[in-house]
């Protein structure tokens, strides 16, 4: 850095170490650097001079970090305060967004990212400049799990969210959590007090979404005997979630992005626009790139869902957090549950997720009533080859062939219409069971390996060379 933007930083933190390391990296800057192993210490040297940033650890020896930012920026003004911590979780994460905390570090983390972060807080002609949110709920009546690295990093993106209006797009397969982290932003946002609707869009045929969503006038169309409000006005003040957004049709995808870009709904039959106050989370399981790509989903339509994303983890990739999700699940089961029964659930593949998580605990209490539960009160593992195809889809599919909306005139073709869809989807996900290697996936879908390849390469999922 230049030597004009030289900068005081205070550092709180009980542990030794990082302070000096922190320190020596921002020295090396040419900065000046002050330490202190509590919050009180900190506030403390922040009377005795000003300070341009500060480093906040979260658990600190009796009073916690985040509850002296207040009085930091009493004393210091609009300060920019990053947060450290080892031990985030949703609240946490809250708390200190509400604060006006500028960043918040993940022990442990890279110095470089710290230093980063500092440099963004100095040079930022706005941090810390935000008003704590001044209407928010005691408590989340859907409490999400987790207090692994991963979470904590989905925490701090939820708080982020809920401080802001924008669209929010949750990504991840099905079962990681998508309607919960809906749910937690809108608790903990401004419109917490406002409705909260969800909607799945794979569940309606192409003729009811425009209906659902915008509602329609009395007489509108045949059967039409009274008006109806739709989605969008009856989550006024509040957040609409629509789950599986990758299904909307194109048209609808048109309409939809009039609503975001100008805040109002024509219902069905009226010829004038309703204006509305509503916050639209959105969510799929689906790569809406690839659907971008493939002409499913229209491009303006994608990047004005894509403003801030959350992308979940499956629990393959939060192994952290199995014990504490099956204790959580076990809550009303008060015997528990034996280390050899956690291990062997621990040991599965868990392709649904959370969800299925959930639901084989649930299965396993049930079956085991007021006894511990041991490994063969365990359901029996199950291997869904396709993740993204579940019975709604199909339902849909059924619906739009009985319906005559397929874009093919053919109506003997279903068979055709299905093998289309789901066949890939099969063929991918049995290829990444056994890691692209074709012998063993033709072995497990009972076909000769020579038409296993015929078979990705309709699908353009090879190579016409390999």
């Amino acid at each position: 850095m230049k030597d004009e933007a030289l900068a005081r930083i205070l550092i709180v933190d009980d542990e030794p170490v990082i302070c000096w390391t922190l320190s020596e990296v921002f020295r090396e800057e040419g900065h000046e650097c002050v330490t202190a192993a509590s919050a009180e210490d900190g506030i403390a040297a922040a009377g005795n001079g000003r300070f341009d940033l500060v480093l906040m650890d979260v658990r600190l020896p009796g009073r916690d970090g985040i509850s002296a930012i207040g009085e930091l920026k009493s004393i210091h003004g609009e300060v920019p305060v990053l947060i450290m911590t080892a031990f985030g979780d949703l609240e946490t994460a809250v708390r200190a967004v509400d604060q006006g905390s500028f960043e918040y570090l993940i022990k442990p983390f890279d110095l470089n990212y710290a230093l980063n972060a500092a440099r963004q807080a100095l040079g930022s002609a706005a941090a810390g400049k935000a008003e704590p949110s001044k209407k928010r709920p005691e408590a989340e009546p859907y409490r999400i799990v987790g207090s692994s690295r991963e979470m904590q990093e989905i925490y701090l993106r939820i708080a982020l969210a809920a401080r802001s209006q924008a669209p929010v797009l949750i990504t991840g397969e099905s079962g990681t959590g998508k309607e919960l982290v809906a749910r937690a932003i809108h608790t903990h946002g401004t419109r917490g007090s406002g409705p909260f609707l969800a909607a799945n869009m794979a569940a309606f045929s192409t003729g009811l979404i425009e209906k659902e969503l915008f509602g329609h006038l009395k007489g509108a169309f045949t059967g039409a005997d009274m008006e109806a409000p739709g989605l969008f006005r009856q989550a006024e003040g509040g957040t609409l979630f629509l789950d599986e957004i990758g299904e909307l049709p194109l048209e609808m995808q048109v309409k939809l992005l009039r609503v975001l870009e100008n805040r109002e709904v024509i219902p069905v039959g009226a010829s004038r626009p309703s204006r509305i106050d509503v916050r639209m989370v959105a969510a799929t399981n689906r790569p809406l790139e690839e659907s971008v790509r493939e002409g499913k989903i229209r491009e303006d339509f994608f990047y004005r869902l894509n403003v801030f994303r959350i992308e979940l983890p499956p629990l393959r990739d939060r192994m952290d957090d199995f014990e504490e999700l099956a204790m959580h699940f076990l809550r009303g089961h008060r015997p528990g549950i034996s280390e050899t029964a956690l291990k062997a659930l621990k040991g599965r593949s868990w392709p649904g997720n959370v969800r299925q998580l959930k639901n084989a605990v649930e299965h396993a209490a049930i079956l085991a009533r007021n006894q511990t539960i041991r490994p063969e009160h365990l359901p029996a593992e199950t291997r869904r080859v396709a993740t993204e195809a579940d019975g709604s889809d199909l339902d849909r599919l059924f619906a739009e062939w009985l319906a005559g909306e397929m874009q093919s005139g053919d109506e003997n073709d279903l068979y055709e219409k299905f093998l289309a869809r789901f066949e890939p989807l099969l063929l991918k996900h049995v290829l990444a069971e056994f890691r692209d290697q074709k012998q063993p996936a033709a072995r497990a879908l009972g076909l000769h390996r020579a038409t296993l390849r015929q078979m990705l390469k309709k699908h353009g999922l090879i190579d016409e060379a390999t």
